[in-house]
């Protein structure tokens, strides 16, 4: 059954002299627990979608439904909660909040929602991302493995319906770029988490299980990836 689905989505930026298609109809179905890899070169129209797909945007046509729900017939505020309790989000930056510890980053999100977080879950997270020992640090007194670790464990950490990951190995080196792509993989599987990747490395797809290439503000390939080989 499809966790995300959009429909002729199109974004489109009008100016006096001409108009930028920067998403030009896309259309795609994801089904819940794939890992699925969106590749573009730079001004392909990939993190335009992510925006969409992320409701962080609003599209100048067509639809974006998560887990049953249409995310811009909603109001703002509708959205913004929707956001907190079924989006996950995991950005090349990292975005810690600099003067909390790891656990106060990893717990913000649901506290800023009103509810209490589970910190047996959030210690399971530590524990399988290798940064337990970090629980109280600080995020300068970590690498930036190590940061990339803690936004992973606050994406999932609401337990979201949909993981969207902007770039996220961006700022690593090619190591530690293969060890995040690993842990966004298995902990993917572990938690039935559905993963959405953008990024402009073809090598991703072997981490994937659906490789989709956009160009122009098109889909211009969707096949499998190699995650399950």
């Amino acid at each position: 059954m499809p966790i995300l689905i959009t429909q002729d989505l199109k974004k489109h930026y009008i100016s006096e002299s001409s108009t930028v298609r920067a998403l030009d109809g896309v259309s795609m179905e994801i089904t819940a627990g794939e890992f699925v890899a969106v590749v573009g070169m730079s001004g392909s129209g990939k993190s335009t979608l992510l925006h969409m797909l992320g409701g962080l945007d609003r599209p100048t046509e067509g639809s974006v439904i998560i887990d049953g729900n249409e995310i811009f017939n909603m109001n703002e505020n509708e959205l913004t909660k929707f956001r907190r309790r079924h989006i996950g989000f995991v950005f090349q930056s990292y975005n810690l909040v600099p003067i909390l510890s790891v656990y106060e980053n990893i717990a913000l999100p649901i506290e800023l929602d009103k509810r209490q977080p589970d910190q047996p879950f959030i210690d399971e997270l530590l524990d399988m991302l290798g940064i337990t020992d970090k629980k109280y640090a600080m995020p300068n007194q970590l690498s930036g493995g190590q940061q990339q670790r803690v936004a992973i464990a606050r994406a999932l950490a609401a337990k979201p319906a949909i993981i969207l990951a902007d770039e996220p190995t961006g700022n690593l080196d090619s190591r530690t770029s293969r060890e995040v792509l690993d842990l966004l993989k298995s902990t993917s599987k572990r938690f039935n988490q559905t993963m959405v990747v953008i990024t402009h490395n073809e090598n991703i797809s072997r981490f994937a299980n659906r490789v989709i290439h956009i160009e122009d503000g098109k889909i211009t390939d969707d096949r499998k990836g190699r995650g399950d080989e």
